[in-house]
């Protein structure tokens, strides 16, 4: 149970977090954030170790600085910004990502991270002089969340959960050949940390739907996840020229790559109400000539359900369909799966928490699924941990046109800092 002191301290930052300088410090800062890798259309381009994302992470680590958090990178990228409260004792984590996809919204990741950062700023400064919280805080930017540029994406994540070695993720190329470390060691992020030890985590983050607009609140409760199954598609087929090559001794791969991305829309809609949801969202083609019959097609696919049963079912009509794919068009179709997990619920615990901080602030809450991934999913296998949502108008995300309004921002940030609050002093524990 809470003691009176913790109590009245409790009473002192729920004053300090509504004030309005603290909302007016926020949104300038997130704002000068918005600004690093800006892009004509009004959106971000900040892909996992670029020059963009180093600038955003220089921004990271400036703040961190000056707002009293020490500084620690781990070998995979992740930045933390400490604040150790209790010597020794395990730290409560809260952030997000920096990184976005190419022609990409400002509030994706972003937002997180900027509203981790004030939290711990605002905890920082309300904190009770001689008050002793059971647990450390850090604030942190997960490498790599989207995996745009390196695949899998929540990379910093599923390193730091032991998902994935550091030296797999470290070896792993881009496009262009590149590998996470020469890419990292570019930029000046290589690390040599490992990174605090959790005891638990809190994320915020833009819904990416249309749930909390349509119904009118501002926080969702996330209590679970969508499975998701993840595959790096390659078809290889024979190349030829465009002009004089007879169509049936053709071999196009770019052809059973089409067929593939239709197959996977074909999927979808087998199933009503949106239960399935099936994309393709990256092609390479090689040698890409406008007069060479494709070789060779490296596609993303992935599918998502929140029906396990459906998800299954699915992957065996996938399989079904690419043989008819390679005998069609001739061409051979080689499948690895890069990335999944199933549906998994976040700790009721942890949502009933975050339902009465929203309460005690007068800010409306409603349970929600993600149907995206998110790196507190994978931290959520480790420690307990807590998901909160504002609200995307539209539903807009992963585009330029991504927007969140301020007084919805400015509510996330009050609710996770109470969140983080409760946290680190053990709310869950008891």
């Amino acid at each position: 149970m809470t003691d009176p002191t913790v109590q009245e301290t409790t009473h002192m930052r729920s004053e300090h977090l509504t004030t309005g300088s603290d909302a007016d410090l926020f949104l300038r800062d997130f704002r000068s954030l918005s600004r690093i890798g800006e892009t004509p259309g009004g959106g971000v381009d900040r892909q996992a170790a670029t020059v963009a994302d180093a600038q955003a992470r220089a921004w990271f680590t400036t703040l961190l600085g000056q707002y009293g958090l020490t500084v620690e990178v781990d070998a995979i990228g992740n930045v933390f910004g400490l604040l150790e409260w209790n010597p020794g004792a395990p730290y409560v984590l809260v952030g997000s990502h920096l990184d976005s996809q190419p022609l990409a919204g400002k509030f994706d990741g972003a937002y997180g991270v900027a509203a981790a950062l004030h939290a711990g700023r605002r905890l920082a400064l309300g904190r009770g002089a001689g008050h002793r919280p059971r647990y450390n805080l850090a604030v942190v930017d997960w490498f790599n969340e989207e995996g745009s540029r390196f695949a899998p994406s929540m990379m910093g994540s599923s390193v730091f959960t032991g998902k994935m070695t550091a030296a797999d993720a470290l070896a792993t190329r881009d496009v262009d050949g590149v590998t996470v470390a020469e890419a990292l060691a570019a930029i000046g992020h290589t690390g040599s940390g490992t990174g605090p030890k959790a005891a638990a985590c809190a994320e915020i983050h833009i819904e990416q739907g249309r749930s909390l607009e349509d119904s009118g609140t501002t926080i969702g409760l996330v209590h679970s996840c969508w499975a998701a199954e993840k595959f790096t598609v390659t078809v290889h087929g024979e190349q030829a020229h465009t002009g004089s090559t007879v169509i049936a001794d053709r071999r196009d791969a770019l052809l059973g790559a089409s067929r593939l991305v239709v197959l996977l829309r074909e999927l979808a809609d087998r199933y009503p109400d949106g239960a399935l949801h099936t994309s393709v969202g990256q092609l390479t083609v090689l040698p890409n000539s406008p007069v060479v019959v494709p070789r060779q097609v490296v596609l993303t696919m992935d599918l998502r359900s929140a029906d396990e049963e459906v998800l299954a079912e699915s992957k065996q009509l996938l399989e079904q369909g690419i043989k008819v794919i390679e005998d069609e068009v001739n061409v051979r179709i080689e499948v690895d799966g890069s990335h999944a997990w199933g549906i998994r619920p976040y700790p009721t615990a942890g949502v009933d928490l975050a339902r009465a901080c929203a309460d005690s602030l007068g800010v409306s809450s409603r349970p929600v699924h993600t149907l995206a991934g998110h790196d507190s999913i994978n931290v959520n296998d480790i420690v307990p941990t807590v998901m909160l949502f504002v609200p995307s108008r539209e539903g807009v995300s992963h585009n330029e046109g991504e927007f969140t309004e301020d007084a919805d921002l400015c509510a996330g940030v009050d609710v996770l800092t109470e969140v983080v609050r409760r946290l680190c002093e053990g709310t869950l524990d008891d």
